[in-house]
């Protein structure tokens, strides 16, 4: 099999879909590996590290298979073939274009984003990967924003108070923000609306605040939903004072397909104490603070607010690691022995990860999400 990684062209993307580290176990499995020129040179991975690798700096769109971290560009896609298998984060539930250009040109194309949340699956799950990478990250942006300690300090000068922070949502990537505050030394809180998360908030040393809002927030396949009104303003209630007695706030809420729910009102920020933070991990998807700026810092009423998108680039020589090694837990369902890729849409992983196909659109939340947006899955290309 040839296989080719791209440079990303995403602006502000710094990560690579293949690592050397992974590259060489491909190689040395018979595939052969084309990595564009300077592909991993943000992540910190030269082209002489893929060459010595067993990889060949060359053109990836050449290859039968290419890895991606982003979704492609137009031009990334007019460079397809057909019968190309495209492996990358491609929004399928949003990016309903892209979706009807893939079946288009008779691409198979697998979301890495749409891997299924079950435990043979776990090694390829490139979202929690991403988000546990978020997750830290988000911390150690707060840390160096707030104009304050993290921990306790006993001085000469006397004794400094520990910060405190709020963690809003503990999926993945706010578990990670709970553990890398804790280990800073900050006193934290922690809010989600599905209750059975808190064990796991409380093993890492948080206090999980608790309100009964008459449902539980737990979707389908470890997802959240949406609540009710009721809920909601139940919900915004309690997020009110914790807020206001915080000094960090980091938000992680995020409904798969829809626009972030609005969890800290204008008001709520007004509230907050001069230096306080919130680091908004929904901000890609429109925010959970109502005053954040995605892809921006703003600062108001002395409270920072940062929407900051992307993190999970912004370290990528680790983010990159961890999702080439998901790929490759996706490669080795698909590889055969001699070299061939067998899509087999009889395994669940797979059938849950394809989203287009022989000039289809298979995935079935992708085919509803395309219906629902006024739009129908194209009819079967056919060659001329």
């Amino acid at each position: 099999m040839k296989i080719g990684v791209p440079k990303e062209t995403t602006p502000g993307e710094r990560r690579v879909a293949l690592v050397p580290e992974t590259v060489s176990r491909l190689a040395k499995s018979g595939n052969t590996v084309v990595v564009e020129r300077g592909a991993g040179e943000a992540s910190s991975f030269p082209d002489r590290l893929y060459a010595d690798a067993g990889a060949t700096i060359g053109d990836p769109y050449a290859a039968e298979l290419v890895v991606k971290v982003q979704k492609p560009s137009d031009d990334e896609l007019a460079r397809l073939h057909e019968g190309t298998v495209l492996i990358a984060f491609l929004q399928p539930l949003t990016q309903h274009d892209l979706v009807r250009e893939l079946a288009r040109r008779r691409v198979t194309a697998l979301s890495m984003d749409a891997i299924p949340r079950i435990t043979r699956a776990q090694p390829m799950d490139a979202l929690s990967s991403q988000a546990t990478v978020a997750g830290y990250k988000a911390v150690v942006v707060a840390a160096a924003a707030l104009p304050k300690f993290f921990p306790m300090l006993t001085t000469a000068a006397g004794t400094i108070a520990p910060a405190k922070a709020f963690v809003i949502g503990a999926g993945v990537a706010g578990l990670q923000a709970i553990a890398t505050a804790r280990r800073l030394g900050a006193v934290v809180e922690a809010f989600d609306t599905r209750p059975i998360v808190k064990e796991q908030v409380q093993s890492l040393g948080a206090k999980f605040l608790e309100v009964d809002l008459g449902e539980t927030g737990e979707g389908t396949g470890g997802y959240a939903k949406e609540l009710s009104e009721e809920a909601h303003r139940k919900e915004v209630e309690l997020l009110a004072k914790a807020v206001k007695e915080n000094d960090i706030v980091i938000t992680t809420a995020a409904i798969p397909g829809r626009p972030a729910p609005k969890l800290i009102t204008a008001d709520m920020v007004r509230s907050m104490r001069p230096g306080s933070v919130i680091v908004d991990l929904a901000a890609e998807t429109g925010g959970n603070c109502e005053l954040t700026r995605p892809g921006e810092v703003s600062v108001v009423d002395g409270v920072r607010i940062d929407g900051t998108t992307n993190l999970p680039s912004t370290m990528p020589y680790h983010a990159s690691q961890m999702y080439s090694r998901n790929v490759a837990s996706l490669l080795g369902l698909m590889l055969a022995k001699d070299g061939t890729l067998n899509v087999d849409m009889n395994d669940d992983v797979v059938k849950g990860t394809v989203i287009t196909k022989d000039g289809e659109v298979v995935h079935e939340a992708t085919k509803k999400a395309l219906d629902v947006g006024g739009l129908r899955p194209p009819a079967p290309a056919r060659s001329a």
